[in-house]
């Protein structure tokens, strides 16, 4: 848990400079590009080239296309159709959909864990919950296909990938993450460098070295260690984290009643999932 919150404080800080730095102000393919090649760059003392052709080699590239690749396709994507609130609010689904891929693999129900994941997604839309565009049925669908993405992805690190050579793993999952990508960006014309200002230079190696490569490494490695009802209820964890660095360092104003009661039922949610039980 304790990998989780550390990644949760450093994406809080990454959702906002996606927003302030780099979405609609930048061409979206590249900036993916560019934030996992850099994430890549991380693992690459690690690839062992003789093992890629392996079955669990093969199994950590596809999960990488799916948790990142396809995922970042979605999301970034979702930014041309609604705001950085709207985007942070259709984000809120994202346990349910982890807690309930995660019951059918296990093949198990677990009553606690249901009431803790529905008391995040509520606490999350109230603190995020804003009036809505006319974009967002699309917005709305793009943000959903980049949750189920992520949450699947996530599921099937934590049960198919074994504990052994992370690192390697590591490198495996952020070279197939660059696939998808590479695709898009391979078929277009132009790819203009020249367009990246210093700043956005120096967000997209934040975001690549820090929130995508050391963060999806302690992330799904921390998720191996906890309950999936953890899992879920931490996905949206972020939510509050994100608006207080907004206020903090962007002046971003908000509706403190809504943001400290929304904040309230989150963390009793994930107190709930966590709790031990009693020992006679």
């Amino acid at each position: 848990m304790k990998r989780l919150i550390l990644v949760t404080v450093l994406w809080a800080f990454s959702f906002s400079l996606i927003g302030q730095y780099i979405a609609g102000k930048m061409d979206t393919y590249l900036a993916i590009f560019l934030r996992l090649f850099f994430a890549f760059l991380v693992f690459v003392p690690f690839l062992n080239f003789r093992t890629l052709l392996r079955v669990e080699s093969l199994k950590t590239m596809l999960i990488g296309i799916l948790q990142i690749g396809v995922m970042y396709l979605f999301y970034y994507n979702s930014f041309k159709y609604l705001s950085v609130s709207e985007v942070a609010l259709f984000t809120i689904s994202t346990p349910l959909i982890i807690s309930i891929i995660g019951n059918i693999i296990e093949r198990r129900f677990i009553l606690r864990q249901l009431f803790s994941v529905i008391l995040v997604v509520f606490g999350a839309a109230i603190i995020k919950w804003s009036e809505i565009s006319n974009d967002y049925i699309i917005g709305f669908l793009l943000v959903q296909g980049a949750n189920i993405s992520f949450g699947l992805g996530q599921v099937l690190y934590r049960k198919v990938i074994s504990e052994q050579n992370q690192m390697q793993k590591f490198a495996l999952f952020f070279l197939g993450a660059l696939i998808p990508i590479s695709i898009v960006l391979v078929s277009r014309t132009t790819v203009d460098l020249s367009q990246i200002s210093t700043l956005q230079w120096g967000v997209l190696l934040w975001l690549g070295l820090v929130a995508s490569g050391v963060c999806y490494y302690l992330w799904n490695t921390g998720a191996k260690l906890v309950s999936y009802g953890e899992l879920a209820v931490m996905n949206n964890a972020v939510i509050p984290a994100a608006i207080l660095v907004n206020v903090i360092f962007w002046g971003a104003k908000i509706q403190w009643t809504s943001f400290l009661l929304g904040a309230f039922i989150i963390i009793c949610g994930i107190l709930i999932e966590n709790r031990k039980p009693l020992e006679y």
